[in-house]
């Protein structure tokens, strides 16, 4: 069964860092983009990172750049985000995907362009 779970959320303060885990069963997870996107209350939802199929090359939003890294383990077949310097406007819930197409060395923040979304996890910032 094809599955993506994401974990690592929780309360951080300002400035404060998490590291956010996409684990994929069901399918080879290198095989295929993973995008991160975010959505806050009363907001839309939003792409904050991706690594592509090949190469693993990564691609920000630019609101988390120089902030955020996105990294990919394909013995445990994971993706990863690691969050520094967080801000409050970091605060949302945080999904990862797959990209529905076959590409190359590159990947899209566009979210209807992933399938097999994940359950979510919640990261808030806060004093």
């Amino acid at each position: 069964q094809l599955q993506l779970v994401e974990s690592g959320g929780g309360l951080v303060q300002p400035g404060g860092s998490l590291r956010l885990s996409c684990a994929a069963s069901g399918f080879t997870l290198e095989d295929y983009a993973i995008g991160w996107f975010r959505q806050a209350p009363g907001k839309e939802r939003e792409g904050v990172s991706c690594i592509s199929r090949l190469g693993g090359i990564p691609n920000y939003t630019d609101s988390v750049k120089v902030r955020f890294t996105i990294s990919r383990d394909n013995a445990k077949n994971t993706v990863y985000l690691q969050m520094n310097s967080l801000e409050s406007e970091d605060t949302a819930v945080y999904y990862c995907a797959r990209d529905r197409y076959y590409r190359g060395s590159y990947c899209v923040l566009r979210g209807n362009e992933y399938e097999y979304w994940g359950q979510g996890t919640q990261v808030t910032v806060s004093s």
